[in-house]
């Protein structure tokens, strides 16, 4: 059986509410071993084990937040040479933007040779002021509609082996 791992990373509960929607589009179909890891918890054995992966974390003062980057510091070269061609992809909670985030994720993947399989979704919260970027999220349900099939296309698409 295939498997995809969600790594994430949330402060605020946005990219945690994604990642789980993820996971439940992924695991709908009981095809696809899901995994949803915590990035200050995963490892690179976590990325060895798995056939692919999904990245959901907040743009942290315009950039991937703190204990993603880290995740992706700790893992980097343990699994470099190890995991080249297996798909990824990308779901990011921003305040106004998030495309700093999608370019360094980008840069990682591509030393890794990972293949991005979807555009990376970005969630805008419009969370500008101190009050609404430190309180806690709620993604609409539109949104994470897109984060579920976006996980059942991905698992679909490892079970088949089109990934």
């Amino acid at each position: 059986m295939k498997s995809l791992l969600i790594v994430h990373h949330s402060r605020t509960g946005g990219a945690r509410q994604m990642a789980e929607a993820a996971a439940r589009g992924a695991g709908a179909d009981g095809e696809v071993e899901v995994r949803r890891v915590g990035a200050a918890q995963a490892g690179p054995g976590d990325l060895l084990d798995a056939d692919g992966y999904v990245f959901a974390c907040p743009e942290n003062l315009a950039a991937l937040s703190g204990v993603m980057k880290d995740f992706f510091d700790r893992c980097y070269y343990p699994v470099l040479d190890r995991i080249q061609g297996r798909p990824y992809a990308l779901i990011v909670s921003a305040g106004s933007d998030g495309t700093n985030v999608v370019r360094q994720v980008g840069r990682i993947a591509a030393g890794w040779r990972l293949k991005a399989i979807a555009e990376p979704i970005i969630i805008i919260t419009h969370a500008q002021t101190a009050a609404t970027i430190l309180a806690p999220k709620v993604i609409p349900p539109q949104d994470l509609e897109r984060c579920e099939t976006l996980g059942a296309t991905f698992a679909a698409g490892l079970a088949m082996g089109v990934f």
